[in-house]
């Protein structure tokens, strides 16, 4: 891994106020968050990132590269789960195995935030387009998750009988975050097309502010992934193994599918990261309502805990050497 960029990470004020988050539950500090907060940043977060997106997409149009990204991100968010599930089945029953393999199926939103930034910060070119990626990437490794417990659980389950496929359909596909970002696509599309002054009037909100939201938002999640910490002894060796190798090769898979589909850098590093991330919010929450058999504490402590962690210190910028050793600069 390339020092420089690992320090350049490291060093950005997101990445530091998630340590003093994480510094703060070490040393027992009374520094806590009010609960309506986090939720109200996330949702600015995912509103700003999806109108950005929209704006950026309405300059680029739809030719080129946007719908082979989109369907190569949609195939990568049924295909991670199934890999992943092949290899907790050593370990787990089919219910663990499922509910995990879902969760890193799926995707961090603020993970890819943060990689936006860490491109920022680099001045590194990327799509809007990629939004409208994030936003599909989530739904279907819910539904592969559950398919798989549907073919792989005991004919007897208790619970399968309650199983509403129709609900859980729409949980996946019209939960919070995909219905905000989507929608925000949406309205940063069609406003750049026909109400450029309504761009004008939103830059303040969506670009000056970004960066501070950003970084209280990653305080609160440092705060929240450092009380999760104690829960991965539970988890026992091979989860924690597994929730820091897989990222790493589903990276590594997503750096070579950009390759292939001829994505510039930015774009690469930005695929690669959502192959990379995992759900800590509406998978768990998807599973616990579908999967009661699987323990939550593994699959969000895993996440939470270590994966995302892991991905916004040391893993960007090692994605970004796959990225550079892979993808040559068009510069």
């Amino acid at each position: 891994m390339d020092t420089s960029l690992f320090l350049q990470n490291v060093l950005s004020p997101p990445v530091l106020f998630f340590f003093l988050g994480i510094v703060a539950v070490v040393l027992r500090s009374d520094l806590e968050i009010p609960a309506p907060l986090p939720k109200l940043f996330s949702l600015y977060l995912l509103l700003a990132i999806g109108f950005k997106g929209g704006i950026e997409l309405q300059s680029s149009g739809f030719s080129g590269l946007v719908i082979p990204t989109v369907t190569a991100a949609i195939l990568m968010s049924l295909v991670i789960p199934l890999i992943c599930f092949l290899i907790l089945r050593l370990k787990f029953d089919v219910f663990n195995s499922a509910a995990i393999a879902a969760a890193y199926g799926s995707i961090s939103a603020v993970t890819f935030i943060t990689a936006e930034s860490f491109l920022e910060s680099q001045n590194i070119h990327f799509d809007g387009f990629m939004v409208a990626a994030l936003a599909l990437m989530e739904s279907p490794a819910i539904i592969v998750g559950l398919i798989l417990v549907k073919l792989g659980a005991p004919k007897n389950r208790p619970n399968s009988k309650g199983m509403k496929w129709g609900s859980i359909l729409h949980e996946s596909m019209l939960n919070g975050s995909v219905y905000l970002l989507l929608g925000s696509l949406i309205i940063g599309f069609l406003t750049a097309a026909h109400n450029p002054a309504g761009v004008l009037k939103m830059q303040p909100f969506t670009g000056k502010l970004f960066y501070g939201a950003e970084c209280f938002f990653l305080l609160d999640m440092g705060i929240v992934a450092a009380q999760r910490l104690p829960s991965l002894k539970k988890a026992g060796s091979f989860l924690i193994f597994f929730a820091i190798l897989i990222p790493l090769i589903n990276a590594f898979l997503g750096v070579l599918v950009a390759k292939q589909l001829g994505l510039e850098q930015g774009n690469a590093l930005l695929f690669s990261v959502l192959c990379a991330s995992a759900s800590y919010l509406a998978v768990p929450a998807a599973m616990r309502m579908t999967v009661p058999e699987a323990k939550a504490s593994y699959y969000i402590s895993t996440t939470l805990g270590l994966t995302f962690p892991f991905n916004i210190v040391i893993g960007i910028p090692i994605y970004m050497g796959l990225v550079n050793q892979i993808i040559p600069s068009i510069n």
